[in-house]
């Protein structure tokens, strides 16, 4: 198989232990990125994905934010939304007046707005984690404001103890199973998105919209839960040395750990051989 396109998470993937790019990583992306784009694909914000693109020089190329949730595709240098499918207001308010006797942190993200109550320990670690700074605000009134602008939160993250987050986590699985995507990426981490996304149903948009390409022509990378239908659908799903083992058992190959470059290790092996 020809493989034409390559799409990779990022997080526990792509990054190594300081959550950067190496430098093997730069060197043959940028060495294939005129054949074969490179689509980063995660549950991050906008912001917190393209300056990582800036490393690698691939900034013409689309990204997919939200875990599928936004798509965004650069035209002649200006930002261009091709998908954007948000939670309701109404939704995010309920999970909101749920948490509200609780400890559990609440992050509100649209684009690349991401709301915090305060600057806590969670603000900080994510802040730390993504390089992106979160605008503190009160956020029944950024609900509200959201409200009257007509949209609502590409993404809702709760963090906290586990014990609260599992509570939650049964909340929302009992009351809104056919609204919500509920990912526990941690014990302290739940991700909130839309039931209509997926890693994989943006991937198939983004390649039906701007590309002619099918999904059996694109390698995949992941290591999470998130990434198990992205990895079953595309021509060759490779899951790094580091992810679930329920990742591992779906993929077609697994490669080294994110530690050890797995991700470049992999490209290398297919594209110079092929060159």
């Amino acid at each position: 198989m020809s493989y034409k396109l390559v799409c990779s998470d990022i997080d526990g993937t792509l990054l190594n232990k300081d959550r950067e790019l190496s430098l093997g990583t730069i060197e043959i992306v940028k060495e294939i990125k005129g054949k074969h784009p490179v689509i980063l694909i995660s549950s991050r914000m906008p912001k917190a994905m393209t300056h990582l693109q800036y490393e690698m020089d691939i900034l013409h190329h689309p990204l997919i934010a939200y875990n599928g949730g936004q798509i965004l595709t650069n035209e002649n240098g200006n930002s261009k939304t091709l998908l954007s499918i948000e939670i309701s207001i109404e939704l995010t308010i309920q999970i909101l007046t749920f948490i509200s006797n609780s400890t559990i942190h609440m992050s509100l993200y649209n684009s690349d707005e991401w709301f915090v109550p305060g600057m806590d320990y969670w603000a900080k670690r994510e802040m730390n984690n993504t390089k992106v700074k979160p605008e503190v605000a009160k956020l029944e009134e950024v609900c509200m404001d959201w409200k009257n602008q007509n949209i609502g939160p590409h993404k809702i993250m709760c963090m906290g103890e586990k014990g609260e987050i599992q509570l939650l986590e049964n909340y929302l699985k009992i009351h809104f199973p056919n609204e919500l995507n509920i990912y526990r990426s941690k014990d302290t981490y739940l991700e909130i998105a839309s039931k209509k996304i997926s890693k994989l149903s943006a991937l198939s948009f983004l390649l039906e919209k701007k590309y002619a390409i099918s999904l059996q022509e694109v390698i995949a990378f992941g290591d999470n839960y998130n990434d198990i239908e992205m990895l079953e659908g595309v021509g060759l799903g490779v899951a790094v040395g580091n992810a679930k083992e329920e990742v591992k058992n779906v993929a077609d190959q697994v490669t080294l750990s994110n530690l050890e470059d797995g991700v470049a290790h992999t490209l290398k092996d297919i594209f110079r051989k092929n060159n």
